[in-house]
């Protein structure tokens, strides 16, 4: 089935951020040829878990408010201001398009989001021995993601606005 990308008009039945083209475009700037080889359907699920992954991670965090209550994604979103100036309410974000393809290529060698298990205090494989700080995070983090879309999410749990006089 052909994947249903959000347009920017909040879509029912949209299921990425980024089209096979916007990924392919993507990727071929920044010299990645792995993604180039694979076939249409795998990049096609590999979006569709990155979307997942954005509307797991990040729902209730975004700025601004969603433009209809039947829209299937978070985005396209209302009164997002980035740097002073408000985002049209009828575009997708070229950051979270790319945050989309960054996901997706990380979707492909396993899950975006493992279920949480023990964690690891000590483990020795041979010579080496690996010891992990105790309150380690045993989720996975994707800096270059988290990155592109830090103007977009609202500050979190341990930070407030502070607004100077």
């Amino acid at each position: 089935m052909a994947l249903v990308v959000e347009d920017g008009s909040g879509l029912p039945d949209a299921e990425s951020y980024a089209s096979v083209d916007d990924a392919d475009t993507y990727f071929s700037l920044r010299g990645n040829a792995h993604w180039a080889t694979l076939s249409t359907d795998a990049k096609e699920q590999a979006l569709r878990r990155a979307t997942d992954d954005m509307l797991q991670q990040y729902s209730g965090r975004w700025k601004g408010e969603r433009i209809s209550a039947s829209q299937a994604l978070d985005w396209p979103r209302d009164g997002v201001v980035i740097d002073g100036y408000e985002l049209p309410v009828d575009e997708i974000p070229t950051a979270i398009v790319r945050a989309c393809a960054e996901l997706a290529l990380r979707a492909l060698s396993g899950s975006l989001t493992p279920d949480a298990g023990p964690e690891v205090k000590s483990k020795t494989i041979g010579p080496i021995e690996i010891v992990y700080q105790d309150g380690a995070q045993s989720a996975k983090r994707y800096t270059a993601v988290e990155n592109l879309l830090r103007p977009y999410v609202r500050g979190g749990s341990n930070q407030i606005t502070l607004l100077r006089a």
